[in-house]
């Protein structure tokens, strides 16, 4: 097969380790850089140009879309979808995941264990929005945020007041969430692909920082789950729609609480932890998939 890892850089650890994995498994691998795609759309159906070439003959891509370009990227992604093309993830499970707002609704319905939190309209409203928090300490986010970017603890209902201020003046939404003390800076990241947990580790901030990301200076160790863990790392995938997925969760005295679920998770952190090659079971769901997909369908019987 031919498999196209949709990626800006050929040298990110996450895209190095996919490409090898496909060629390990006998496959062809190439690095397209989705932003330099042209989607065209004619009456002779959707089609790609790359670098001044008809992309042709590529039986999947796994997409490696950064947040920065979802609109381009997942537009590219759905080009390839009307190709006929399997995508490891879905277009539209990507575009979802990365509307912070619209992830937290649809986790609410699914009703996975989850910090409480607010979103509002009315910016001179801020002591009413952290009534529904509770009492400070409280998380307040970017809605574009990423990697830890975008994440305020305030300590006191004042400075929340004022940090939301901030941001209204900056015309910047942010949602204002329920602070987990006992987690104590660290959170978890579970890694899925195809409905099964292929992997897992724990991250723990620095001193002093309560975000735990590993972009951020935090350090990560093999965590092995609770039943309710996986459960709920599970439920939450799904209700994304994501086929491959990173569930970060907060250990809480209620339980497990997702705090996002991310559709592009880095495969860095998690295979230097674990030791595991999950490289490669990201290939092993695209070979499945992709032989599935051009299995002939059974015949009904007269």
């Amino acid at each position: 097969m031919k498999i196209a890892v949709l990626s800006r850089n050929d040298k990110l650890y996450s895209t190095r380790r996919l490409i090898e994995a496909i060629m390990e498994r006998g496959h062809e691998g190439l690095v397209i850089d989705h932003l330099k795609c042209d989607i065209i759309m004619d009456d002779t159906g959707p089609s790609i140009v790359y670098r001044g070439q008809m992309l042709q003959d590529i039986d999947a891509v796994i997409p490696r879309i950064g947040a920065s370009v979802t609109f381009y990227g997942t537009a590219v992604v759905r080009q390839f979808e009307m190709m006929n093309v399997f995508s490891a993830i879905d277009s539209l499970a990507i575009t979802r995941s990365r509307d912070k707002l619209r992830s937290l609704q649809i986790l609410s319905r699914s009703g996975v264990g989850m910090p409480k939190t607010a979103f509002t309209n009315f910016s001179k409203q801020e002591n009413q929005v952290l009534k529904h928090i509770g009492e400070a300490p409280v998380v307040i986010k970017l809605l574009e945020g990423t990697q830890g970017l975008g994440v305020v603890l305030a300590e006191t209902n004042k400075a929340a007041k004022s940090v939301v201020e901030a941001f209204e003046s900056l015309k910047t939404r942010v949602i204002l969430q329920e602070f987990i003390k006992e987690a104590g800076g660290a959170d978890i990241r579970v890694f899925i692909v195809n409905g099964n947990i292929v992997g897992a580790m724990k991250r723990q901030g620095k001193e002093g920082e309560f975000r735990s990301n590993l972009h951020r200076g935090g350090n990560a160790t093999v965590i092995r789950l609770s039943r309710t863990e996986k459960a709920t790392a599970l439920k939450a995938a799904k209700a994304m729609g994501l086929a491959i997925a990173g569930v970060d969760m907060l250990q809480s005295k209620r339980g497990p609480m997702v705090l996002e679920v991310n559709s592009s998770p880095g495969l860095e952190g998690i295979e230097k932890s674990t030791g595991l090659d999950i490289a490669s079971k990201i290939v092993e769901y695209v070979e499945e998939s992709v032989a599935k997909k051009r299995r002939p369908k059974d015949r009904i019987k007269a």
